[in-house]
């Protein structure tokens, strides 16, 4: 699997955390899902915990499905 890239994450005044993906806002936590976010990506791998917490990430059968016949061109 390609490893995540392109996010980046902004803590903002009012404690909530908005994250970027390739300059596009991606997803807004406020509250709770905040701290657990931050709390996260500071002990892990921050790009994939950024596409895990905004779902832009690929599940095992869409990486298998791109190599299906009916799919390749």
């Amino acid at each position: 699997m390609p490893r995540p890239h392109g996010f980046t994450y902004e803590q903002r005044s009012d404690h909530s955390v908005v994250i970027t993906h390739q300059g596009r806002a991606a997803s807004t936590l406020r509250g709770g899902r905040a701290e657990k976010f931050l709390a996260e990506v500071e002990s892990g791998d921050a790009q994939l915990v950024m596409a895990r917490w905004t779902g832009a990430y690929k599940f095992g059968n869409e990486r298998m499905a791109k190599n299906h016949p009916r799919n390749r061109r």
